[in-house]
């Protein structure tokens, strides 16, 4: 099977057997399909990779979508052609007031090399605290967003990490986006996540539209 991860989606590929030619061997169809990050919503589903050249949020991401943290999360934050952004623990429980104020208790050190990797429509970036409280731009240990704006959002590049992409279901994150909200961008109806690793065969990926 192959892995994107190296080593949301995360681009590693594994091998396959050369020395296997029979279509029907149930070996050379696991080796055939390739694991990728799914995030899936009540709208749709969203699959997502990650970059090796950011390996420290590669890696905990990772993990953390293993440890299925992420399930009944919600989007707490849709911004109309801007972002939509997620992840914080505390958005499972009944108050909704301090949605996006949580996280896994650690934060990581800023990965920010605009020269690989910029704020492009669909890019996967980690959220943090602003730089009065947090100079070395760490980021937040859980809570990410994904960029929706058809244009990008190069004014948040060199201060925030970008460490992934959407491969596809961007349609889904404009619907997320396009939900009614208050001020803050604080969806009215909860909209959760439950986020997994799928392996999927070529033509699963055709099927969802993912382009490797």
């Amino acid at each position: 099977m192959k892995r994107i991860l190296f080593g949301i989606a995360i681009i590693t590929l594994l091998g396959t057997f050369s020395s296997c030619k029979d279509e029907s061997c149930d070996v050379c169809d696991l080796l055939d399909k390739t694991e990728v990050i799914e995030l899936q919503t009540e709208f749709g589903n969203i699959y997502l990779q990650l970059f090796e050249e950011t390996p420290i949020h590669c890696r905990n991401f990772d993990s953390l979508v293993r440890a299925r943290y992420y399930d009944s999360t919600e989007f707490h934050r849709c911004v109309d052609d801007f972002v939509i952004q997620g992840g914080s623990p505390t958005s499972k429980d009944d108050n909704r007031n301090n949605d996006g104020s949580g996280g896994p208790g650690y934060t990581l050190p800023a990965e920010i090399d605009t020269s690989i990797h910029k704020h492009e429509y669909g890019s996967l970036a980690a959220a943090r605290l602003g730089n009065m409280t947090n100079p070395e731009r760490r980021s937040s240990g859980s809570q990410f967003y994904i960029v929706t704006d058809p244009d990008g959002a190069s004014f948040l590049d060199n201060e925030y990490t970008v460490f992934g992409k959407v491969l596809a279901g961007m349609e889904v994150a404009k619907i997320i986006e396009g939900q009614p909200k208050n001020a803050a961008g604080l969806p009215d109806q909860r909209i959760k996540m439950y986020i997994r690793h799928v392996s999927l065969s070529p033509q699963e990926l055709i099927d969802r539209g993912i382009v490797l």
